[in-house]
């Protein structure tokens, strides 16, 4: 409809229809953005910025923490490597009980005293600070007296987490992917990637502070890409950390946004830009302690963020009359390490931590790939069978739900308890305005019209639908909610059909982000894992930094379809919703009473489920909403449907497996407590998966037909 074959059918002004769940998302955040740049503009003292890296502070501690308290490292020195002018000591301690860090200590020979020492992390590499470019400045820095203690981020180097023998890679692709797999389950959790992999550099600074060849007051930490991304985050988190250069990440959220979209998901933080946070708070935070940014400017990451950056951080440090503790260097180039900020890098470091020498960029002789290997069988998972990410993330539900588990108890209480917070959560928003459809043509059928239109949805986009509607029509009206959009069952002998000969009004959308709407270009980490069909991570993560959720805005269009089609078609309206736009329906009739039945077709069974689920179906994150575990859950939503009819069949799990019948029945016990509760068992109706023959007489003759009981 917005782009066709016909002139009626092409809308010039939303020929970027596509791309309308990013740019609404996207609107938002500049909205908060714009807020935290008046706030930032009405500081004029040192006493307001004082002030405000307390705010920081607490913010950053707010949605990253908590952290676990400290447990032994335990660590454990390998084997030791020796080399013309240093020594290589190849160690895995414990970040967390069991939860492996690889890492290697570069250290110079012939130490006259406690020397600085950095801390390193590579960037987005398979073979984490392996690689010759993060080797060079590594052994470059080593040359210049400083000790070196690089770490593996966790889904890199020796620490994938889904790794596959047959191929020495990972099952869900690059060290980009791992992230944002696991990503979505800690968001799901409230908590973050973000936590786990500062952590890990927390506790190698408490490492360090047990080696006495380390000078305590003298530590630095760096790294480039995803590792400027850390170095960013563990400085502003760590106090005892003195210098820092990130390099190839600073920027702002308002140019990252508007140029290439959100990173992977370590790169994000839970509510980040909802809470006032963007890239110049994780440094504004640790003045006047010295501080480098290095960037390129043909970066991905976009050099005029950064430089707009650059300038509100110098601001604090002036306040602080520390001018010349922070600095920006930058030089021509791509999304690399140039000569010249290597420079940069070591000249800044032998200035801050008192390491005086020259600041030449050398040539250097990389260790060998066996040589620089630090488990027996160069991975984690096959040596040490630590825990991953997902089993700590996994345990960490377990440990939330248990007060969900109690309030359910007392389901009278309960229920307005789980559906207050699943419209805070979700970012549910009441539909306040009554816009008329635009309609845009008319197809006759053998006993019905399909007619199609578009309606403003929350923002500034729209919502195309089609409208099939029986020569002999009822009063009854019904939506129709597929993620592959309003034509996947719109033929001639699709589904919907079946209906309309019932004499049922049936509206058929393209919520936002599917169908006409869909297919956007903010594809950055596509993942695809095992049978399940890619997905991209990026419009998800926007709406979880702004505090929204893309189940809570389609909740608030299917209102306000339901609206439509009271105000101008039918008294009644039922909703009938397939996999994963189930969460969306749940959500909305939990909010409108007047949705009067419901039938869910392949549903997933909870957002627990997607975080119990190691490999979990990537498709279903878009419905997920970030918080939720622990607060309110999909069987709660459909537990407060009673006693209106709702049908649920061929439930999955999150990994898309059918369930059985003990799962289900534990999964679904607060559902059948809630209609029990309501004199209302019948109208509850939980049945297996059905062929795709079975389906429309299901429907019919559960939800559709009066008749049955």
């Amino acid at each position: 409809m917005i782009r066709g074959g016909s002139s009626n059918n092409n809308w010039l002004h939303f020929s970027d229809a596509s791309n309308s769940l990013y740019h609404h998302l996207a609107g938002q955040a500049y909205n908060l953005l714009d807020n935290r740049t008046e706030s930032i503009n009405s500081i004029n003292t040192l006493s307001d910025w004082k002030n405000k890296q307390d705010e920081i502070k607490g913010k950053l501690m707010d949605i990253i923490g908590p952290f676990p308290k400290k447990n032994a490292l335990n660590a454990q020195i390998l084997r030791t490597i020796q080399k013309d002018y240093y020594s290589v000591e190849h160690i895995v301690y414990e970040s967390r009980p069991e939860f492996y860090v690889t890492s290697s200590l570069f250290i110079p020979n012939e130490l006259e005293d406690q020397a600085p020492a950095i801390l390193y992390l590579s960037g987005h590499t398979a073979n984490g600070y392996r690689s010759e470019t993060y080797q060079h400045k590594i052994l470059n820095l080593v040359k210049k007296g400083f000790i070196v203690f690089a770490i593996d981020p966790v889904g890199q180097g020796e620490r994938l987490e889904y790794y596959d023998a047959e191929t020495g890679g990972s099952v869900v692709g690059s060290s980009t992917r791992e992230h944002s797999y696991t990503g979505v389950q800690t968001f799901i959790t409230g908590s973050s990637q973000a936590n786990y992999m500062i952590w890990d550099g927390i506790r190698a600074v408490d490492y360090l502070l047990t080696r006495d060849e380390v000078d305590h007051a003298r530590l630095g930490i760096t790294g480039r890409s995803g590792g400027g991304t850390q170095t960013a985050y563990i400085a502003a988190m760590d106090e005892r950390i003195h210098a820092a250069a990130p390099e190839a990440y600073i920027t702002s959220f308002n140019y990252l946004l508007k140029s290439i979209g959100p990173q992977d998901l370590e790169q994000n933080l839970y509510h980040g830009i909802l809470q006032g946070i963007d890239h110049a708070d994780f440094l504004t935070v640790r003045a006047p302690k010295p501080a480098l940014m290095i960037n390129t400017t043909e970066d991905f990451f976009s050099i005029q963020g950064g430089r707009e950056t650059a300038d509100e951080v110098m601001s604090v440090y002036i306040a602080y009359d520390k001018f010349q503790n922070f600095d920006m260097v930058e030089d021509g180039g791509g999304h690399g390490s140039t000569k010249k900020n290597r420079e940069a890098m070591y000249a800044f470091f032998q200035k801050h931590l008192d390491n005086p020498g020259i600041a030449e960029d050398e040539e250097v002789a990389t260790l060998s790939d066996e040589e620089i290997q630090v488990t027996r069988t160069g991975q984690v998972s096959t040596s040490l069978r630590g825990k991953t990410i997902f089993e700590l993330n996994r345990s960490e539900a377990e440990e939330q739900i248990t007060g969900l588990l109690s309030s359910r108890d007392d389901i009278n209480s309960h229920i307005p308890k789980v559906k207050r917070a699943a419209k805070e959560l979700s970012g549910y928003r009441e539909p306040a305005e009554e816009d008329q459809p635009i309609f845009t043509g008319r197809i006759p059928k053998e006993g019905y019209v399909i007619e199609k239109y578009f309606i403003k949805g929350e923002g500034d986009y729209v919502i195309p639908f089609l409208l099939m509607i029986p020569d002999e029509a009822n009063d009854k009206a019904l939506i129709y909610l597929n993620p592959s959009g309003k034509a996947a069952e719109a033929s001639d002998d699709g589904e919907i059909q079946s209906l309309v000969k019932e004499g049922m009004t049936v509206l058929a959308p393209d919520m936002i982000g599917t169908g006409e709407t869909g297919d956007g270009d903010v594809e950055n980490y596509p993942i695809h894992v095992k049978d399940f069909d890619a997905a991209s991570f990026d419009v998800w993560t926007a709406s979880v930094l702004i505090g929204r959720s893309i189940a809570g805005i389609h909740a608030g269009d299917i209102v306000r379809l339901n609206q439509l089609l009271k105000r101008q078609h039918a008294d009644e309206v039922y909703g009938v919703a397939r996999g994963s736009m189930a969460p969306a329906l749940l959500h909305a009739a939990a909010f409108d009473p007047s949705i009067s039945r419901i039938a869910l077709l392949e549903p997933y069974s909870s957002y627990l489920s997607i975080v119990s689920n190691q490999y979990y179906n990537p498709g279903f994150h878009l419905s997920t909403v970030a918080g939720s575990v622990g607060v309110y859950d999909l069987p709660d939503l459909a537990a407060s449907l009673a006693p209106r009819r709702l049908m649920m069949t061929g439930v999955t799990d999150g990994g898309g497996k059918a369930l059985n019948q003990e799962t289900t029945s534990e999964t679904f016990s607060v559902v059948k407590a809630s209609y029990e509760e309501q004199g209302a068992n019948g109208q509850l109706i939980i049945t297996p998966r059905k062929s795709l023959d079975d389906w429309d007489d299901l429907l019919l003759e559960e939800i559709i037909h009066e008749t049955i009981e």
